[in-house]
């Protein structure tokens, strides 16, 4: 029986039994594996923050986490089989989710596949002793990312377009004002990320809103907190509309931010809640992409191109945040996300 498939059922006899000790658990899978098998398994669910225990020794019992849902490898095929209208979620902003997320996000192994390719990162950009050179890679960086994350927002132009655009301020004449707009604000909210790194290591609320105005300028998007509804396509999840728990939700996941250690899981924590709390009429997802990446600029490590994402995976990550706080596609995402630009990038 294969790793992925005990851990299945033995998380499928604890939703069960709500409680279950290492004989139980091993009369369940037929004594197919050892006690030291079960043990190494049981240590790396708990690891990964999927179950969690109590007692020692014989009477040691084991059982889900509170947090099991937001860590739980959700079926995605499967999930979004089903149309958003039959979806049972949880439609309204869930405060508990500052606490569930203030315990550690990623996995020993997350952590250590992070911090290796972060240091691969530093040893190949430690090479590069041209400032020509670096500005160039970073050049590239800026016009992939801003590019892909126009298009998860909708925006038309190609790649080449948008480097025409980026390097030569050639507009496709086939575009629109806004769709132009949107790219030449990704460059210039690049632009300030790097040149004012320091400003995100200790972050502020204002950083935010910073941040959004320089996204949003001249596309006719209010720059302030909302004070009015909105809507998320494809979803019943519904974001605040109460400008003061806007605000409020905000102080939090900046207070969370900075209580940690891990400058991956602040970039991350940046990314998945700004998204979740919807700030601003419009321009969150792209003010969440660009925060993320200033934070790990701060840190002096490789941002995000977003270059090899699907647009619709990305969406449905979201919104398996949205309606049930779970976090493992997107932490996939981020992960896979990280690796290619330290595998494509100063390399």
């Amino acid at each position: 029986m294969k790793k992925e498939e005990r851990f299945l059922k033995i998380i499928d006899l604890i939703k069960t039994e709500n409680e279950v000790s290492n004989s139980e658990i091993l009369s369940f899978l037929q004594h197919k594996i050892n006690r030291r098998s079960l043990q190494r398994d049981l240590q790396e669910l708990t690891e990964k923050n999927l179950i969690s225990s109590k007692g020692a020794g014989r009477g040691r019992v084991y059982f889900l986490s509170r947090t099991y849902s937001i860590f739980e490898n959700i079926n995605t095929e499967k999930y979004f089989s089903e149309s958003f209208e039959k979806r049972k979620v949880q439609e309204a902003f869930n405060f508990e989710i500052f606490e569930i997320l203030s315990q550690e996000v990623f996995t020993k192994g997350e952590k250590e596949k992070l911090e290796n390719l972060h240091k691969e990162f530093v040893k190949n950009f430690s090479s590069y002793n041209s400032q020509t050179l670096i500005n160039k890679e970073f050049e590239r960086i800026m016009i992939e990312f801003s590019w892909k994350s126009s298009v998860i927002e909708g925006n038309t132009y190609s790649l080449l377009n948008t480097e025409a655009l980026i390097k030569e301020n050639i507009k496709d004449e086939t575009k629109t004002d806004e769709e132009t707009q949107m790219i030449l604000n990704h460059k210039d909210a690049f632009n300030e990320s790097i040149q004012n790194r320091d400003k995100f290591l200790q972050l502020e609320y204002r950083d935010i809103e910073y941040i959004h105005s320089v996204l949003t300028k001249k596309l006719s998007i209010a720059r302030n907190i909302r004070t009015s509804r909105v809507g998320i396509t494809g979803t019943k999840y519904k974001p605040l509309d109460n400008e003061f728990q806007i605000k409020e939700a905000l102080e939090k996941m900046v207070d969370l931010i900075n209580k940690k250690t891990l400058f991956f899981e602040k970039s991350f924590l940046s990314l998945i809640l700004l998204s979740y709390i919807q700030a601003f009429e419009d321009g969150n997802k792209r003010t969440a992409r660009m925060f993320s990446n200033a934070i790990l600029l701060s840190e002096n490590s490789i941002p995000l191109s977003y270059r090899i994402v699907d647009a619709i995976e990305y969406k449905k990550a979201s919104i398996l945040f949205y309606e049930i706080n779970n976090i493992s596609y997107f932490k996939k995402i981020f992960i896979d996300q990280f690796e290619d630009a330290v595998k494509n990038y100063f390399n």
